[in-house]
């Protein structure tokens, strides 16, 4: 894992593509239509404003992928639900488009504050857990060191950056990250690889912009904190 105290990771082995919330209101995963809104939930109304306009990464696991968590960035948990929905099969095509939702999946989220002694100092990042038809369940499991004596996430809790957070059961599933606005950049290569046109993609950002997964492993690096972000001494 990266060294460097400003860089964000990622949090599993899958693949990855990266964007703004500023080019698309609505993302389709698991076959579902969710806008960014519904994906944090209509009743957690502060966290949807917070994240507005801000910037996403999603991480799509494949079955033989290994298939724990980890904590993308250091942080305070702030608030820990879960969303009720179905367990829809995991699509290997995905399309980010302007189109409502209707049928959702199971998710759960996690509020991390960054802005705190210890943290990445990177604003608020949603750590969202989608499930898919072959995972039925999210075990949180949480270790300090390596995987010893995992426990719940729990609101109040501190997450240390790399350390594994939590478990999906065998199957194939997704996981989203949303960051606030100006707060961090991503990775020059993600960004770049995303946008090559000589190889074949399905997923795409509105009509027929098409963008590019990148294989990732885990605890790669992500993104990096913004240079001009408040609170850093």
């Amino acid at each position: 894992m990266s060294r460097d105290p400003g860089a964000i990771v990622c949090p599993s082995d899958s693949r990855v593509v990266v964007g703004s919330m500023n080019e698309t209101s609505s993302l389709l995963i698991k076959d579902k239509f969710f806008d960014f809104d519904e994906l944090l939930s209509i009743d957690r109304s502060n966290w949807r404003q917070s994240f507005a306009g801000g910037d996403f990464a999603i991480f799509r696991l494949t079955p033989e992928k290994y298939h724990y968590v980890h904590v993308p960035a250091a942080g305070k948990v702030e608030d820990f639900y879960e969303v009720r929905g179905g367990y829809h099969s995991c699509n290997p095509g995905a399309t980010v488009s302007l189109i409502n939702a209707h049928s959702k999946n199971r998710r759960v989220i996690t509020i991390l504050q960054t802005d705190v002694p210890g943290g990445a100092w990177i604003g608020l990042v949603a750590i969202i857990e989608v499930v898919a038809l072959m995972v039925g369940q999210i075990a949180q499991r949480y270790s300090e060191e390596q995987y010893n004596s995992p426990q719940p996430v729990a609101p109040g809790m501190f997450l240390r950056k790399g350390q594994p957070k939590s478990l999906f059961r065998p199957g194939s599933s997704t996981v989203i990250l949303l960051f606030q606005p100006g707060r961090i950049q991503f990775a020059e290569d993600l960004l770049s690889n995303r946008s090559r046109r000589d190889v074949t993609s399905r997923f795409s950002i509105g009509f027929n912009q098409v963008i590019v997964e990148t294989d990732v492993a885990v605890r790669s690096v992500l993104a990096y904190r913004q240079k001009h972000s408040k609170g850093i001494l």
